[in-house]
């Protein structure tokens, strides 16, 4: 079974806290962005990793992510092609094209709880929304891969076609869903691990 990474980021939005490096090379709790995902994907039953980086930077991911129970492959692209060139048991249950993990985020502020007539009811601190976002996590059957873009983001273009259809379905994660792209988003990411050790671990 394989999987694609598409980790042709920047890291223009964290700065000097990148160190220089593409943002999924950069070291969170001891360890780079993509060795968490390349660990979870080998626990997955995922044999070869293919990451789709920018020109230049094969060597820097496969010497950095080989050794972790799956064979990484690097493909650069000399040009930005977008998202769209380059849970399972959810997705065969639906037999459908696609599935994209959702899930939610916390408000960045707090907000204030209303009743009728305007009546302050309560506070809260950085609730969670109500609604779901796209995660960046996908699984995807031979109708969805084949439709994928040559060029362009398949959020615009395979993904709403599927979903008109009736062929793109979600699985909702539930669980802690971080995000790195600031140096406050890397210092939260930090703080989380220190406290959660057992995200350390490689998966069973």
């Amino acid at each position: 079974m394989e999987a694609l990474v598409l980790a042709g980021g920047k890291a223009e939005r964290l700065g000097d806290a990148a160190g220089g490096l593409p943002k999924p090379l950069v070291r969170v709790g001891g360890r780079p962005l993509a060795e968490y995902q390349v660990l979870r994907l080998v626990g997955a039953g995922v044999t070869r990793v293919i990451i789709g980086c920018r020109a230049g930077h094969e060597q820097l991911f496969q010497d950095t992510l080989s050794g972790l129970g799956a064979e990484i492959v690097a493909v650069g692209e000399p040009e930005p092609l977008g998202r769209g060139g380059g849970l399972l048991e959810a997705h065969r249950s639906h037999a459908c094209a696609a599935t994209v993990v959702v899930a939610q985020v916390h408000s960045p502020f707090g907000v204030v709880d209303l009743a009728d007539g305007d009546r302050v009811t309560g506070f809260r601190e950085a609730p969670k929304l109500p609604h779901w976002v796209n995660s960046g996590v996908y699984v995807l059957g031979e109708e969805a891969l084949a439709r994928l873009p040559e060029r362009g983001d398949h959020e615009t273009s395979t993904f709403p076609e599927l979903a008109e259809e009736g062929q793109l379905f979600a699985f909702r994660h539930e669980g802690t869903w971080l995000t790195v792209n600031t140096p406050k988003d890397l210092r939260r990411a930090e703080e989380f691990l220190a406290a959660h050790p057992e995200w350390q671990a490689a998966p069973a």
